[in-house]
């Protein structure tokens, strides 16, 4: 139940954030607020970490250095969801977002990459895709 309240949380935030994103950026300019963005993330997370110091520096030792590099992407990932929310709207966007990541995972849990635990892909799973991504063009509609 903890994980799902989580993944609802982070998918509302995702969806504020980049019509926040896309306010900004309309002011000042795409890569302007996704600094801004990775600013005040950085200065939260900071926060955060100081009250709740459960810090574990020594194991950053054993991180992949490839991995250390992931925060780079929420760069990538402000920028492209800004023009596109700037382009098709919010409700597109995010569904669109959605389905790539949902695709994408479908890839790394298959192969396995990254160190997850190789799942097999069924035809339930293969169903769910083509359903959203036929409700994403019924929206879009």
């Amino acid at each position: 139940m903890k994980g799902i309240i989580f993944a609802i949380l982070g998918g509302a935030c995702i969806t504020l954030q980049g019509v926040a994103n896309a306010r900004i950026s309309s002011d000042v300019g795409t890569w302007q607020a996704a600094t801004i963005t990775q600013l005040t993330g950085f200065i939260l997370a900071a926060l955060i970490l100081v009250f709740v110091r459960d810090a574990n520096w020594t194991g950053l030792k054993q991180v992949n250095p490839l991995y250390l590099a992931g925060g780079a992407f929420a760069a990538l990932i402000i920028f492209s969801e800004v023009t596109a929310i700037q382009h098709i709207g919010v409700t597109f966007t995010i569904s669109a977002l959605l389905i790539a990541q949902l695709f994408l995972t479908f890839v790394v849990d298959g192969n396995g990459w990254f160190g997850v635990e190789k799942q097999k892909m069924k035809l339930p799973q293969f169903l769910g895709i083509a359903l959203m991504v036929a409700g994403v063009i019924i929206i879009k509609l």
